[in-house]
């Protein structure tokens, strides 16, 4: 099948000088690579053209974050399959062929990740995607190998094909005709879980989502932005709040989202309470930008909340807090 390697840059010259070597000799017989500039102001694009001329620049005219980003560069690419990789992404030998060919003899398969190791602790798996993605009942992300904070060691717990509910969009391969389909990534994410809307949406379509374990990678992770920056937790409570409005159908959305705020609010005062006082702020203020959002969202959920059954179990809250299931193996 015809690939793409699509790798979003945002003065991202150490990273590229890093990282894309490594994507080159892992991929470049099976793949296309792009570099797609979303309005740099280093030289990372020069850097690019001067040391690695087998690499195609794609030039975006603003930065739109992740989501506009993909959407304005893979718009003219006729590739069958998009690799949207993380400029912070090192490939393992042989790391592309089990992707292809999952997609090959898989004609339902809409997108997929391989496993995600951290390359800062490579026996681990890393925060962004681990083994592939799901959600609780209440709409919290957790993965196969990490949950919450705690990101298991790989001993071959994972190494199979296996269903998910979202792939990470650290490597995050999807079939171009259903990119497109399903409408591409929105916009109004910026960055940050607009590839679980995307999986959500695919999945509508009647396409699946999986985890390809026989594929193996590593993530940097907190390259554009470190894992305790307050802007992190912005993005990620309210796009978590606008990814539920979206896409949970019926009047139980309303329920969760109230739940959710009450459990927003715990999290903003345990982080008052530790001396973080910035992402006390990130969480009052995701929360007041979601409900200016709420008009524009509910709008785009008459065209995307479907009746897929998104919930892999009833809280995770629970069952890590309470419970202390630190391990996706101790959940069911």
């Amino acid at each position: 099948m015809k690939t793409a390697i699509v790798i979003l840059n945002w003065n991202g010259k150490k990273l590229l000088e890093r990282f894309l070597q490594t994507v080159i000799t892992h991929s470049e017989a099976l793949a296309t690579i792009y570099v797609a500039d979303n309005a740099s102001t280093d030289d990372s694009v020069s850097f690019v053209k001067q040391n690695f001329p087998q690499v195609q620049i794609i030039q975006n005219t603003t930065n739109g974050g992740y989501a506009k980003g993909y959407n304005d560069a893979l718009e003219g690419l006729d590739e069958e399959l998009f690799i949207l990789m993380n400029s912070d992404i090192q490939t393992t030998p042989g790391w592309l062929q089990p992707v292809i060919a999952s997609f090959s003899s898989d004609k339902r398969l809409g997108a997929a990740q391989p496993k995600i190791k951290d390359l800062k602790k490579k026996t681990h798996f890393e925060y962004a995607g681990a083994a592939g993605g799901y959600l609780d009942a209440l709409g919290y992300p957790f993965c196969r190998g990490r949950i919450f904070e705690t990101c298991e060691e790989d001993i071959g717990q994972y190494n199979d094909i296996k269903a998910v509910f979202w792939a990470s969009g650290a490597c995050l391969t999807v079939r171009k005709e259903v990119f497109w389909q399903a409408g591409g990534l929105d916009e109004l994410f910026f960055a940050h879980q607009e590839e679980i809307d995307l999986c959500w949406r695919i999945q509508n379509l009647g396409y699946s989502i999986k985890a390809i374990g026989t594929s193996e990678v590593y993530h940097l992770g907190g390259a554009t932005l470190e894992q305790m920056n307050p802007q992190k937790t912005f993005l990620n409570f309210r796009n978590n709040l606008m990814l539920l409005l979206k896409n949970i159908s019926g009047a139980q959305v309303y329920l969760i989202l109230f739940a959710r705020l009450c459990l927003d609010g715990i999290a903003a005062l345990k982080f008052l309470a530790e001396g973080k006082p910035k992402h006390f702020l990130a969480i009052l203020r995701a929360h007041f930008n979601f409900y200016s959002l709420i008009p524009k969202l509910l709008k785009n959920r008459e065209q995307t909340a479907g009746t897929k059954n998104y919930a892999a179990i009833n809280s995770i809250v629970y069952k890590y807090f309470i419970r202390h299931k630190k391990y996706y193996t101790d959940l069911f």
